[in-house]
């Protein structure tokens, strides 16, 4: 049996559909947070909640794109185009814990690289600041000139899945991370926090063929 051949990026379809959410709050009471994006075009899973009763003060902003060219990040200093890119920074404290979770998953059965993500946390205080982006898509599949395609495919990760945390909290932080290929690859690992912790943690699944990496990797 000879080497397993990598994923290719996804061709990106002429008609771009596109989401974006900015949400800000402050305040004191209960509140929920969520959001869900199943896309099988793009192979992408998301999944984030979460819910309270004490004083939030939240900044969220999250584009989605079928099109990686129509949502850009900055990734160790280097402007990359992604499918989807969620930053919030927050606070929280209560008698009540906060309660939340976040799952995303490159599907490789629709074209992915099978790598997924889990986390789950109950707090009675926590500071975060965290982002999390994820790229499956050619993002020079629809330039026509072939040296400007291949000028843009130097740029894109895809296919990538990631996650950038800086955390405080008090209370229970949990982890799971795989990444599955049928046959020949199977890499997992689970944290557990449990207590006063501060965490900081870089955490990114990524195959290429001819993205050159991003710096500090």
């Amino acid at each position: 049996m000879g080497e397993a051949a990598g994923n290719p990026a996804i061709t990106e379809p002429v008609q771009s559909e596109d989401f974006y959410n900015r949400v800000r709050a402050s305040g004191t009471g209960y509140f929920e947070v969520g959001s869900s994006v199943v896309d099988r075009k793009v192979g992408l899973e998301y999944y984030s909640f979460m819910y309270g009763n004490g004083h939030l003060e939240m900044d969220s902003k999250s584009a989605v794109s079928n099109k990686a060219t129509n949502v850009h990040g900055t990734l160790n200093g280097s402007d990359v185009p992604l499918n989807l890119l969620e930053d919030i920074r927050m606070s929280y404290s209560g008698k009540t814990p906060m309660v939340g979770m976040k799952y995303i998953h490159s599907n490789d059965f629709y074209g992915g690289i099978g790598a997924e993500v889990w986390e789950y946390f109950e707090v009675t205080e926590m500071e975060r600041i965290q982002t999390t982006y994820f790229a499956s898509t050619d993002a020079g599949s629809q330039v026509s000139d072939p040296v400007s395609a291949a000028a843009v495919r130097s740029t894109s990760p895809a296919h990538l899945v990631g996650m950038d945390m800086q955390s405080s909290f008090n209370g229970t932080w949990e982890s799971d991370y795989r990444w599955h290929k049928i046959f020949y690859k199977d890499a997992k690992e689970h944290q557990t926090f449990s207590g006063v912790f501060d965490v900081e943690r870089t955490l990114r699944f990524h195959e290429s063929a001819t993205f050159k990496g991003i710096p500090g990797i």
